[in-house]
């Protein structure tokens, strides 16, 4: 999206407010598993992960965290403590997130930073496949997307940074780092 278009940060905040992202709904941990399943079956018990773009309510990690893993909370809105930033990981996941980011670049190249040799980064975004249906696209339509991908561009950014890359499931992304 033009940056003349994007919002300030306190209307995304107000917008990301009304976002029913309860932790205990079944139906929405159903959504997150379509990337937690996947992400577990590769990390080892009791792997420390961190949940970047978590948002208010951490769904993503009680599920990790049930699962035996330790998991930190990043989201410049809701869990802005930067300490977090400051380690390394043996995972970091990005649910709904990385069409937010207005210098997607920089924040790939963070997350590479973030997470260990022989770690994972799980991205699970809306693909756009359809260029003929993009107008209409519901996705296209919340305005605090202001970016958008497609399997070919995950290819390209594991491509340029190295990683190896699996798609376990539709809109969900495995990068390994080597």
């Amino acid at each position: 999206m033009d940056p003349a278009h994007w919002l300030t940060p306190e209307q995304e905040r107000d917008i990301y407010d009304l976002h029913d992202n309860d932790p205990d709904d079944p139906g929405y941990r159903r959504f997150l598993s379509r990337l937690t399943a996947p992400l577990l079956d590769r990390l080892s018990d009791g792997a420390h992960g961190l949940d970047f773009g978590c948002g208010p309510g951490p769904a993503l990690a009680r599920i990790m965290e049930a699962a035996g893993m330790t998991v930190s909370l990043y989201d410049p809105f809701f869990h802005p403590e930067s300490s977090v930033l400051d380690r390394c990981y043996d995972f970091v996941t990005c649910t709904e997130v990385v069409e937010h980011l207005h210098r997607p670049h920089e924040v790939f190249l963070e997350l590479d930073r973030l997470v260990k040799p022989g770690g994972w980064v799980g991205v699970m975004t809306c693909f756009q496949t359809d260029d003929s249906k993009f107008a209409n696209w519901h996705y296209r339509r919340d305005p605090t997307h202001v970016v958008f991908y497609r399997e070919a561009t995950m290819g390209w950014l594991a491509e340029k940074l190295g990683w190896a890359m699996e798609v376990p499931v539709k809109d969900v992304v495995l990068f390994r780092k080597p």
